[in-house]
């Protein structure tokens, strides 16, 4: 074989791979269970938060998704929204520091919910909504630890918390930031001053157009980012086989 065949095919394998590297990551960041919205103001009240879980594996599907929520900084007033073809179980714990509110004392939270019954196919997610009466406003941020069972007895472990200052972690929990109360958060209801009721039929749709939005923009910059890899390993090969021309004439 000629060294400019030998080079083309190599510039052209490079930049396959490399091309190939961009898309699998691509698939990597859509796999993870999230939190939406990601925002909310410190002490909000009447909101919902929904947890996203796609399925990840291509021959199981999710058959179990199991929440936890911190107690340390306890979410109040809990309720699960009905979910068709799932039943989810409630968990409370009582509280190692009682919160005070404006209706009492609150001795007990709710510290895991699990969802059973259902299942996510290859290619699919599921939205689990959970309405909250107030967020704890004594912390900056909320982890959501989260096991994720698939029919063939795989357990997916969202539980690694991001440290400040490094890289997002293999298998990240769901994190929920909280701002300064008044602080601008969007558009995306997580202010939270409406009703629990409210929040389920205007806020949740708002936040999955606005997460398929977000979610459609980073597919398209890898996508791009693909492109421009292909086009630089054919300039490559373009810059190979002139200068073997130009070798050869000479």
């Amino acid at each position: 074989m000629s060294p400019i065949r030998t080079t083309l095919r190599r510039a052209g394998l490079v930049a396959a791979l490399t091309t190939a590297g961009v898309l699998t990551a691509a698939g990597a960041a859509f796999a993870h269970v999230t939190v939406h919205p990601e925002t909310y103001a410190k002490g909000a009240t009447d909101g919902v938060l929904t947890f996203r879980v796609p399925n990840e594996e291509d021959t199981a599907s999710t058959t179990k998704v199991q929440v936890f929520l911190p107690t340390d900084h306890p979410v109040l007033g809990v309720l699960v929204t009905p979910q068709e073809g799932w039943t989810a179980q409630v968990t409370t714990t009582k509280l190692k520091t009682p919160v005070k509110t404006d209706d009492g004392t609150i001795t007990e939270a709710v510290s895991e919910i699990t969802w059973t019954g259902g299942r996510i196919r290859h290619g699919q997610y599921q939205d689990f909504n959970v309405a909250f009466g107030q967020l704890p406003d004594d912390t900056d941020q909320l982890s959501f630890k989260t096991l994720q069972t698939y029919s063939d007895g795989n357990v997916a472990r969202w539980i690694e918390e991001a440290k400040k200052g490094a890289e997002e972690p293999e298998n990240p929990a769901p994190v929920l930031t909280l701002t300064a109360k008044g602080a601008e958060t969007g558009s995306d209801g997580s202010s939270a001053s409406g009703s629990a009721s409210s929040s389920s039929s205007s806020s949740a749709p708002a936040v999955a157009a606005d997460s398929t939005s977000s979610s459609d923009s980073t597919a398209r910059g890898l996508g791009i980012a693909g492109l421009v890899v292909g086009v630089l390993g054919l300039a490559a090969a373009g810059y190979a086989l002139a200068r073997g021309r130009s070798a050869r004439s000479e």
